[in-house]
């Protein structure tokens, strides 16, 4: 099955090439979702991230670990990710009923690839496989579905925004925001940071949902990142 790839390659899209269709209208947004400050204030997209630097060094346990964080604050393609890496047996044991619940989630909102993926499981799981699917997937969506795994993002990205640097009022209209925690080298306007689609829950699965539902082709580089402390998530 050639599903890594694919999952890979739309992975990235979302973050390095976000709405393409606005790409010339809005080049800056760009540099706002690929910087390291964005990404450290989402732990969906940093968690994805950080599963895909390791998965690139065969480092699968780390990988693993790392999709599973991102998974519960209901990133998609990371759901994705530990469907197929239990369905190859890559850094955990081999479990192909597992696996295909994990990509039912992956597909709960419809994207294509997901939902592809889910139907070449299903195809090659036994009788006995499948009958053991529905008291595991139900499980795995008590806590990773949408309705329960959105919440947790919705809160992070909430209060990210409230905690505006030097905004008590909230006012991000004249802030200037540091692209990366470390230095200032690179900054951008605050009323352009915190475009709504980025922040407000409603806004920001929209903005996904649109990239994913209509992912760019084409070459992809992962680029390196930097390791931020680690803040006690250890589910």
């Amino acid at each position: 099955m050639k599903i890594i790839k694919n999952i890979f390659i739309i992975s990235m899209s979302l973050m390095l090439l976000a709405e393409p269709s606005m790409a010339e209208k809005r080049p800056q947004d760009k540099n706002i979702t690929s910087s390291q400050t964005f990404i450290n204030q989402h732990p969906d997209l940093m968690h994805r991230l950080r599963g895909l630097q390791a998965y690139q060094k065969k480092r699968y346990s780390e990988a693993f670990t790392h999709f599973r964080r991102a998974a519960k604050y209901a990133d998609k393609p990371s759901q994705g990710m530990l469907a197929e890496m239990l369905w190859k047996g890559e850094g955990v044991g081999m479990d192909k009923v597992q696996a295909y619940a994990w990509m039912d989630i992956a597909a709960e909102r419809a994207y294509t690839t997901m939902l592809l993926s889910r139907e070449k499981m299903w195809s090659s799981l036994t009788e006995t496989e499948r009958e053991q699917v529905v008291p595991i997937g139900l499980e795995l969506y008590k806590y990773y579905g949408d309705d329960v795994a959105k919440k947790r993002l919705e809160v992070v990205l909430i209060r990210a925004k409230r905690n505006i640097t030097g905004s008590r009022a909230g006012f991000v209209g004249t802030l200037n925001i540091c692209l990366n925690p470390w230095e200032c080298s690179q900054t951008v306007d605050g009323s352009l940071y915190y475009q709504d689609k980025f922040w407000k829950p409603e806004q920001y699965w929209q903005w996904q949902d649109t990239a994913w539902k209509n992912p760019p082709t084409g070459r992809v580089d992962i680029l390196p990142i930097e390791v931020v402390p680690k803040t006690g998530d250890k589910k």
